[in-house]
């Protein structure tokens, strides 16, 4: 017998009969979000890796040319689309799109707008920071956090994008490619996630609670929610793929190319850019999700929930517990990258940079963090379910 919960979620999150609105007539638009995110993310890794090398610079360094240059795509196209839609826009084009303000566009399209804005807004904002208070010893500032916020707004206005042309799509060719995109634009957005769970995704705490507890309340969310909206074979396991590509990829390339520090005290002789750490191996949690989805679509949302948390905590212990013994040992060269030292950090601390992190008197017994762990998992995952289930009703 089905629970409230799932009365209520058929009734609410049910998807929506198909409409022949135009929305195909915006599918270039959907390749622009996608090309801006993608410049959004492999600015922000270069970015990171020219401060971790280089040290404080300019504005009008490659890096945030690249960034910048991703948000004024997604801004100006999205922007344009809705001047188009609204005063030269067809019935079909304008039952496409969502009102604002009394301009008509398409949903991901607003997001990328706000976005950009939020992206220009921190550019001068990031500048008189540093001004009035100096250089930031952490990367949590006022600018910062606006500019996080644009970028998540420039990706997130591609997965909204990708997601309504896939679920609109009129014929199977069409709906696959769509859903490429869609699994495309997902994986951009698992980058920048990540990217701002460096601070409890480090190898050190791989055989810590903190780290299976971080990442199960945050990654199951988009996980579980890329595999109930996705129309492709493999939605969350691609996302996850591209995730771990596109952070490799730039890292691989950008050590090839000379970097040296500008700013004090530099402690080490950086020859090359400094990458970020290796990627987690989120295509075997992702792979797990795919697989017990297929299962379990028909089970009440708590219970689907309830297995695929504990599918994602057991394959991420699985494959990141053994894999953290792995970057320890065999972690210091071009392949994993794990001596990416930084000019600032001293030839002493090299020992603690291969040492797991040691456990306090505060940390919890290993069962109570298993168990918290699969909470936020299940907790994590039934949002995703919730979400996945509005995502499949986008068309615009």
């Amino acid at each position: 017998m089905a629970t409230t919960i799932d009365r209520l979620a058929a009734t609410y999150f049910r998807p929506r009969e198909r409409t022949e609105t135009g929305t195909h007539a915006f599918a270039w638009h959907a390749y622009a979000c996608v090309v801006a995110a993608s410049m959004v993310v492999v600015g922000l890794i270069w970015d990171i890796s020219w401060h971790m090398s280089i040290g404080r610079d300019t504005f009008w360094t490659p890096a945030h040319l690249l960034i910048q240059g991703g948000g004024l795509i997604a801004g100006l196209g999205s922007g344009g689309l809705a001047l188009h839609t609204t005063f030269r826009g067809s019935d079909a084009e304008k039952a496409s799109g969502v009102s604002f303000w009394g301009f008509r566009a398409p949903l991901g399209a607003w997001i990328s707008i706000l976005g950009c804005g939020a992206m220009l807004t921190s550019a001068p904002f990031d500048d008189w920071w540093h001004n009035a208070y100096g250089l930031d010893v952490r990367i949590i500032s006022p600018p910062h956090i606006l500019l996080g916020l644009g970028m998540m707004g420039i990706v997130t206005g591609a997965v909204m994008r990708t997601l309504a042309l896939q679920n609109s799509a009129d014929d199977p060719e069409t709906r696959i490619v769509a859903g490429r995109l869609y699994a495309l634009s997902t994986g951009l957005f698992l980058s920048i996630l990540a990217i701002f769970l460096l601070e409890w995704s480090d190898r050190s705490l791989m055989h810590s609670g903190a780290f299976y507890r971080a990442l199960s309340l945050t990654l199951p969310m988009v996980l579980v929610a890329t595999t109930v909206a996705g129309r492709s074979r493999w939605p969350a396991t691609t996302a996850a793929a591209i995730y771990m590509i596109v952070l490799l990829a730039t890292s691989w390339v950008l050590m090839l190319f000379p970097a040296v520090p500008k700013l004090g005290p530099i402690y080490r002789d950086i020859t090359h850019y400094v990458p970020l750490d290796f990627p987690l191996l989120l295509v075997v949690p992702a792979l797990a999700i795919d697989l017990t989805w297929r299962r379990v679509r028909t089970w009440p949302s708590l219970a689907a929930a309830a297995a695929m948390g504990a599918a994602f905590l057991v394959t991420l212990f699985v494959s990141h517990w053994p894999f953290a013994d792995v970057l320890m040992s065999h972690g210091r060269n071009w392949f994993f990258h794990g001596d990416n030292y930084v000019s600032w950090q001293s030839v002493a601390s090299e020992r603690f940079a291969f040492q797991y992190r040691r456990s306090s008197p505060t940390d919890w017994p290993p069962l109570v963090d298993a168990l918290v762990a699969l909470a936020f998992a299940t907790f994590a995952s039934f949002v995703g379910l919730v979400r996945g289930r509005w995502m499949m009703r986008v068309q615009r």
